[in-house]
């Protein structure tokens, strides 16, 4: 149990005390409903017909369950710390956090119901045991989950494209704290470009359990995340008062002086923690954000202030078939990892994600678009004018709870607010315009969107226009007849009906998916090159996302069977084997347009061009690295020299001197990013 630290005064934890409820649960599923009616939430272990599972877990990638979508249930025991423990969780908060349970789950602890969290898959909720706790003796939760397509949440139905997994599929965990405490601090952190500062608004969202009023005051400390050096202090004029059972929000302004900006090649990072001090109760909150602000001027995007085009590609989550969508940290830091290698700083993704992949984004610099899962027209079959009631406060329950868990992340610029709904239909009109009032509401200073598909006739009567900025799915030559010259016409379009606003292409790409569209790779190539140069050749684009990284499992799939039922759609497969169109995507979405080569014996001048259109961005901090392979192409010197900030459409030429006698038998090349990742590799042979 991590984190035990106690006040010297109450004994209590001043920081929340983590205890994971990873690892061995009982699971069964229950197709006939009969689970709560023979107290299988109960306290006693439950009898025949259970087996042990590893949570997080999901039965779909197990090969008898691949179909089955109904009703599971878990059940594990627990034990509390000793009563002669340095803290006591008698005095404390203690609550239970699911990080995500697809689609509905019902909570007991101790045989007792604890709370549900109905038709909402993607997203964490917490829940207060504190009173459901027996001390002195074992502990039991029970967990029914049902993963059954239902009419009544987004993703509706059968609608969406992807593998709708069931079970307790992202870590769970107990949180104890004193019983007045800190439940969430959101910064909204921005810099004032013109004075070098930092803009923060910190609100903080004060909880408290007990029975009696709470008093005290608050306090922040914020360091630098790499450095650990306090960069601010700040306390609250005024004491705070809390009344029992209830919630307090506090708003406090500060200004980070000199403030090291987050950008998608310099992630800089800082560490809040936020404090309060009562007679009673100490407690400690801490969380990472960054100082950065993407932006609309002028019709284009800029970051920290530099107008930028930005490419990426697309990650389906739960693709491999080992794991499905309980994926280990190790999967999740491999494919993000590739990502980087593919040059992505932009990526979106069709539903709220594991927050271990926004963390990885914000440590190695990705720029996200976290979205709601509304996916397909079909989400609004049978309705009239207005989305049926049920949708619309399921989506936007769905989103505030991606927004008040998110929030922090500076990696996230864009909430998503549905994906190829038909936007010209009504009540999908209407859904997509209240999702963009409630996301607004809550962060007015995010961009928002939407992924449309419905913007070839009449695109100014898409609700596509009351977004930020207009996203555009493209797929001539694979979902829809024609070519890059019809790509090229429908940007031109789509321009012509919101001309103040950028265009990014949310998805283009080639799924081999009907009978007349095989897989061979050839064809991904194609399309990849010659849509990129129809895309490169307008100004107005202000971003493009590849769809996508990897072949993916859905209930829809064409290929496949069991749990590798999928869709063709990626560079890699589902196990992550690169496809031959891997190093063209890569090649593609670098900023690095050529590196040309001349040399006399072992000095190498290099002419390195950036390009001046997409993606384009200015290049600081960036390396060429050179690795001399001799004799028996064996690697035995390597040379590194400074890039000196390059602009888009620049040229640089730098010199790369090796000590050896001999002459190579070959070199690799390499333009390293700020973060280690490479750039651009090229492999120069005599």
């Amino acid at each position: 149990m991590p984190g035990s630290w106690a006040s010297e005064t109450t004994g209590q934890p001043c920081v929340t005390e983590v205890a994971s409820l990873c690892g061995e649960w009982l699971f069964r599923t229950d197709p006939g409903n009969r689970g709560t009616k023979n107290n299988w939430y109960g306290v006693n272990v439950p009898g025949e017909g259970w087996r042990t599972v590893t949570v997080p877990h999901t039965w779909q990638v197990e090969a008898p369950l691949v179909d089955y979508r109904g009703i599971a249930w878990y059940w594990r025991p627990f034990d509390l710390p000793a009563r002669d423990a340095p803290v006591s969780w008698r005095e404390c908060a203690v609550r239970v956090e699911f990080e995500a349970v697809f689609h509905s789950a019902t909570v007991w602890v101790n045989g007792h119901p604890a709370g549900e969290h109905p038709r909402k898959g993607y997203t964490s909720f917490i829940l207060d045991i504190t009173k459901l706790l027996q001390w002195g003796r074992t502990n039991t939760i029970a967990v029914r989950v049902d993963n059954a397509f239902n009419q009544h949440m987004v993703p509706r139905g059968r609608s969406s494209d992807w593998a709708n997994d069931g079970g307790i599929f992202r870590p769970v965990q107990l949180l104890v704290t004193p019983q007045a405490f800190v439940e969430r601090v959101d910064v909204d952190a921005v810099p004032d470009l013109g004075s070098g500062e930092g803009k923060l608004t910190i609100t903080a969202y004060i909880r408290n359990t007990s029975a009696e009023s709470w008093s005290g005051k608050a306090s922040f400390r914020i360091a630098d995340e790499e450095e650990s050096l306090t960069a601010l202090t700040g306390s609250a004029d005024k004491s705070l008062s809390v009344k029992p059972q209830a919630v307090e929000k506090l708003t406090l302004q500060a200004t980070l002086p000199k403030a090291k900006l987050w950008h998608f090649d310099h992630p800089h990072l800082y560490r809040l923690e936020f404090s309060i001090v009562g007679e009673r109760d100490v407690h400690r909150f801490t969380t990472i954000f960054g100082v950065r602000k993407l932006e609309i001027r002028e019709g284009a995007f800029h970051l920290n202030g530099e107008r930028v085009r930005l490419m990426g590609v697309e990650r389906m989550a739960g693709s491999n078939p080992e794991f499905g969508m309980a994926e280990p940290t190790e999967w999740i830091t491999h494919d993000h990892a590739d990502m980087k290698h593919l040059n992505c700083v932009f990526t979106r993704v069709h539903w709220p994600q594991d927050k271990r992949v926004l963390d990885y984004c914000d440590r190695h610099g990705i720029l996200m678009q976290t979205e709601v899962p509304t996916w397909g027209p079909e989400t609004f079959d049978g309705m009239s004018a207005q989305p049926d009631a049920d949708i619309l406060e399921n989506g936007l329950e769905q989103l505030r709870e991606m927004i008040a868990r998110d929030f922090n992340h500076p990696s996230v610029v864009v909430w998503g607010l549905c994906n190829e709904i038909g936007g010209q239909n009504p009540p999908a009109y209407q859904f997509a315009k209240r999702m963009l009032e409630e996301a607004k509401r809550l962060d007015p200073g995010r961009l928002c969107s939407y992924a449309s598909n419905s913007l070839s006739s009449t695109p100014q009567h898409d609700v596509a226009g009351l977004m930020d900025f207009i996203e555009a799915n493209e797929y001539y030559g694979t979902w829809a007849p024609g070519t890059a010259a019809d790509a090229a016409r429908y940007l031109d379009e789509i321009h012509a009906a919101f001309p103040g606003k950028p265009v990014v292409v949310s998805e283009y790409g080639y799924c081999a998916c009907t009978p007349d569209r095989p897989e061979g790779d050839e064809q991904r190539i194609e399309i990849l090159r010659s849509h990129d140069i129809a895309i490169r050749s307008k100004d107005f684009v202000g971003g493009a996302i590849f769809f996508c990284y990897n072949d993916y499992r859905t209930h829809v799939g064409d290929r496949g069977a069991g749990s590798l039922q999928q869709r063709v759609h990626g560079v890699v497969d589902v196990y992550g084997a690169h496809k031959p169109s891997f190093e063209l995507l890569r090649r593609e979405s670098s900023p690095i347009e050529s590196l040309t080569v001349e040399h006399q014996r072992n000095r190498f001048q290099v002419l390195i061009r950036v390009r001046h259109d997409l993606p384009m961005y200015t290049l600081r901090g960036y390396k060429l690295r050179g690795l001399f392979f001799g004799e028996g192409n064996i690697p035995v010197e390597r040379q590194e020299v400074d890039l000196p900030d390059a602009a888009p459409g620049s040229e640089t030429k730098l010199e790369l001197r090796f000590t050896q006698s001999d002459a190579p038998i070959h070199v690799q090349m390499e333009v390293l990013r700020p973060t280690s990742f490479s750039a651009y590799t090229l492999d120069w042979k005599p």
